[in-house]
């Protein structure tokens, strides 16, 4: 399946933020093909991102 975003115009803020977030986590995550890297480290930038994402979210909501 292809990667679709919901909101094209965040597509730049959404691939810096992977990138930030994989070298603040240590993953060594470069441009095109990333298989070597293992399931776990993938899923922890993945699983990171959403907890910015979903952090952000509820700042917004609640008024922050």
């Amino acid at each position: 399946m292809a990667n679709k975003h919901v909101v094209p115009e965040a597509r730049a803020a959404l691939d810096k933020m992977k990138y930030e977030v994989a070298s603040s986590l240590g993953v060594n995550l470069k441009q095109g093909y990333n298989g070597d890297l293992t399931a776990r480290q993938n899923g922890s930038v993945g699983g990171e991102i959403t907890k910015r994402l979903i952090q952000q979210a509820e700042n917004r909501m609640s008024g922050k």
